[in-house]
């Protein structure tokens, strides 16, 4: 438990610190490049689907009492998927009806920013949740939650940063902001190592719904904005990212056992 909790902690740091590696190109003025973003979107893709079919989906099944089919573990997975579907549309629904109310020019779209904050704050202590959640079935498959979500937090920590800038935040400000909604992905990791330690069964709930968060952030937040570049070449290197991403989950699965 002690060796887990050590490195749940060291993971959710990096992860945390991701906040502020990314903001660095808006700091000294240069932007991303919107190829660079794509790959890493079908890096992240590959990354997380396979962190699901190869580590969470059999440790779940495995985790099932005797050989019999329960209805729960589905149940779960869909619940996972249904939660992050729940923040995403507070977030939207906020945004829009701002839009609406005719407060989405630059100078009135500060009100977007504590929208934005909350949604991602939400969305981290997930992630802390799931980092403790995954360290405590074994130190492989903890490593294989990081990374992955370490891929799907860069390209989403930069599209954060832009929303705080477009609200009207100084770049500053908005490094700031950004960063003490990453901090929430470290009380995340807390409350995870807590509660594994005072509910049964809270591990066996995590997992499937780590499952369902991540087929959610792949299939309904990354996929989506690769299929708006189509021509071949776009395509192709999308599908080389994705198998990448395949590829790093599988060598991790592969040559960390050792670890658990």
């Amino acid at each position: 438990m002690l060796e887990s909790t050590y490195y749940a902690i060291i993971s959710v740091i990096i992860v945390s610190l991701i906040s502020i590696i990314v903001a660095i190109p808006f700091l000294i003025k240069k932007k991303i490049s919107n190829k660079t973003l794509l790959f890493l979107l079908s890096v992240s893709v590959g990354v997380l689907l396979s962190t699901v079919f190869i580590n969470f989906l059999p440790e779940i099944f495995s985790s099932a009492d005797g050989h019999n089919y329960s209805i729960v573990l589905p149940l779960l997975i869909l619940f996972g998927f249904l939660v992050m579907f729940i923040i995403e549309k507070f977030v939207h629904f906020h945004h829009n009806k701002k839009c609406e109310d005719g407060h989405c020019g630059h100078g009135h779209a500060y009100n977007l920013a504590p929208i934005n904050l909350i949604g991602d704050g939400i969305h981290n202590f997930i992630d802390g949740l799931v980092i403790a959640g995954a360290y405590a079935v074994s130190i492989t498959l903890g490593i294989a939650t990081t990374i992955s979500i370490i891929f799907h937090e860069v390209p989403q920590e930069i599209a954060d940063m832009g929303v705080l800038l477009y609200s009207g935040m100084s770049k500053k400000k908005a490094l700031y902001f950004n960063f003490l909604s990453a901090i929430t992905a470290m009380i995340g990791t807390i409350v995870g190592i807590i509660l594994l330690s005072k509910l049964t069964g809270f591990k066996e709930f995590i997992i499937p719904f780590a499952a369902g968060n991540f087929i959610y952030i792949a299939a309904s937040n990354l996929l989506p904005q690769l299929h708006r570049h189509c021509k071949l070449k776009e395509s192709i290197i999308h599908l080389l990212a994705i198998l990448i991403g395949i590829g790093i989950v599988v060598l991790v699965t592969l040559y960390a056992p050792h670890l658990h």
